[in-house]
């Protein structure tokens, strides 16, 4: 049965190429790429001739049938403008949607912007949440950030260069000033990474340029919320099914996990 390889390419400098990349973009039937003129400069660069066809943010649904159908006769190779297909670019539908039909699915696996900053951040990197681009608009933005201000996870982000000072500024109100590396045009002739806090960051990037990844500590013990999780719900349910009263039972959990009383008198009533 063809298959459907999902390619990385470079995110910047064409020696980021694969041998297993190549043989694959010149072996396959066809190339669905993000920007077909983008990745006609790859290809011209390779000496690859194969044939090409668009799949981006905008056509990604309408091109599904054609692609699909393509893939019945031979393999396809997905590509995106930079690093791998489906991660913060187009590509996780038309792999959902071969992998429905029955078709199989193969990582050409190689250049990406996020493992990339990670490995040179300095940061922990046993346990990282990706995100990849906040909201833009500045509620839904915050939003966003209060559900991360808890998590221990290094905190991994993408941004433009005329929304970096904004996301900044947000970072530094929801979750203080913290570490970070923001890192810049990476692999690229003016490759640069910061390391700081979030408030040197926002004075060193006066004026940005370029694409940026982000990679943020992520919460320490101090900064770390409380959690109503299934764990409270279990023992309050062991709690009430033992007899104890509702006082005591929010007495001991708000004692023993920090919780506000009123949160868990709520989940106690929920119990039926």
């Amino acid at each position: 049965m063809p298959t459907l390889y999902v390619v990385a390419t470079p995110i910047g400098n064409l020696e980021d190429i694969t041998v297993r990349a190549m043989r694959v973009l010149k072996d396959a039937s066809l190339i669905a790429a993000e920007d077909t003129r983008h990745t006609l400069k790859l290809l011209n660069a390779l000496g690859i001739k194969t044939a090409l066809t668009s799949y981006y943010e905008h056509n990604k649904l309408s091109k599904l049938d054609y692609i699909l159908g393509q893939l019945e006769k031979g393999d396809v190779a997905l590509v995106s403008d930079a690093g791998t297909p489906g991660i913060a670019d187009p590509g996780a539908e038309l792999i959902a949607a071969a992998i429905g039909r029955g078709f199989r699915v193969e990582a050409v696996p190689g250049p990406s912007a996020v493992m990339a900053a990670l490995s040179v951040s300095g940061l922990p990197t046993a346990e990282f949440r990706f995100v990849a681009f906040l909201p833009r608009k500045a509620g839904e933005r915050l939003a966003v950030l209060a559900r991360l201000v808890s998590d221990p996870a290094t905190l991994i982000l993408l941004e433009a260069p005329h929304r970096l000072r904004a996301t900044l500024a947000a970072l530094i109100e929801s979750l203080g000033d913290r570490k970070a590396a923001v890192c810049r045009e990476l692999t690229k002739l003016h490759e640069e990474v910061f390391r700081g806090r979030l408030s040197e960051a926002l004075g060193h990037f006066t004026e940005p340029r370029g694409e940026f990844v982000l990679v943020i500590e992520g919460a320490k013990a101090a900064e770390r919320q409380p959690v109503l999780d299934e764990a409270v719900i279990d023992r309050l349910r062991l709690m009430k099914g033992s007899g104890i009263t509702a006082r005591d039972a929010v007495d001991e959990v708000a004692s023993d996990t920090g919780l506000p009383r009123k949160q868990i008198y709520g989940a106690w009533l929920k119990l039926g």
